[in-house]
């Protein structure tokens, strides 16, 4: 009886490890908490695309907006840890939204990160109908109008939202936030003048700012965007240390196979060293980076606590 309880295990142990092995045997769904044309919608289509190229099953890419982008997250959290419902998640909502929402869910304890695959920097855009045109020339018309300027983004808590909130108290300028379901909701009226600034990921800012349709006056990142190598930063410009950036990665449900997360992981280093990846990546303003799941974890640990008593001590709540 005991030989064949060994055997029978055996059995159902290598019928394990082949299907690992076989994976993927269907398509993969990847869902993304944003709006079609966001940064993560991007950069989730590319990666998605290059996925499938390599491992021969259908990548799809399904946006799934709302609640800051924890509706898409919850329901990673929630689907069976076996590789074929995965996210492309935010900074905002994996480090920042735990301080803001009461979420049904631990980010840190019940997602399996696979790779930090991006960061990007915000640009602080206006209309041309906005008179100022430089950085300074917008604080001291804020500061001439207390209350009258109004700034854009996707929501509260999103990466726009912050960095513009850490603006404000840098600053102490009194600007209204008006706040939308993500950036790229927000920019019809910032283009037509309704809103009169906006910190938007270079994914949405770039576009316009390169057609004149919108004017750009700094980056938040600590070193100056190679894809407007002229727009001083933030930080340069009267605030030292300033940074909002925007990174993006890939996770699973908690109790994801190892080997599958391993070859996830094979699978999104292979595609950010393509040449054509990278080229489309750092035309839309985005750096590569492809790090481990143990680096990735790392950092979420890390940034969870930083955003929370960042959060506590400013007037950031959410939307």
């Amino acid at each position: 009886m005991t030989r064949l309880v060994v055997a029978m295990l055996a059995i159902v142990a290598v019928s394990h490890a082949a299907a690992q092995d076989r994976y993927p045997e269907k398509p993969i769904h990847l869902l993304v908490g944003f709006p079609a044309g966001s940064t993560a919608d991007v950069a989730g289509r590319l990666i998605g695309q290059k996925w499938s190229e390599a491992m021969g099953r259908p990548v799809v890419v399904e946006n799934v907006a709302g609640a800051a982008g924890n509706i898409a997250l919850e329901r990673v959290v929630k689907a069976a840890p076996d590789g074929y419902t995965l996210a492309l998640a935010v900074n905002a909502q994996l480090t920042v939204n735990p301080s803001l929402y009461k979420l049904a869910y631990d980010p840190a304890r019940d997602l399996a990160p696979i790779s930090q695959l991006y960061v990007a920097a915000n640009f602080l855009v206006v209309p041309p109908s906005v008179p100022a045109k430089t950085f300074e020339e917008l604080l001291a018309l804020a500061r001439a109008q207390p209350g009258a300027l109004t700034f854009a983004s996707g929501g509260g808590g999103s990466s726009p939202h912050i960095a513009a909130e850490l603006l404000k108290s840098a600053a102490r300028l009194d600007i209204r936030h008006v706040p939308y379901k993500g950036v790229v909701a927000g920019l019809p009226d910032l283009l037509a003048g309704r809103v009169t600034m906006m910190f938007a990921p270079s994914t949405v800012a770039l576009p316009p700012v390169r057609s004149g349709k919108l004017r750009a006056l700094a980056v938040t990142s600590l070193r100056r965007s190679a894809a407007l190598p002229d727009l001083p930063t933030v930080a340069e410009s009267g605030f030292p240390g300033f940074e909002a950036s925007i990174w993006g990665g890939l996770v699973a449900p908690a109790a994801t196979q190892a080997s599958t997360i391993r070859r996830l992981h094979l699978e999104t280093v292979n595609a950010l060293k393509l040449a054509d990846v990278r080229v489309r990546l750092e035309e839309a303003g985005l750096e590569p980076i492809g790090n481990s799941p143990a680096e990735f974890a790392a950092v979420i640990k890390a940034e969870i606590p930083k955003w929370a008593r960042l959060i506590s001590e400013s007037s950031i709540r959410p939307d």
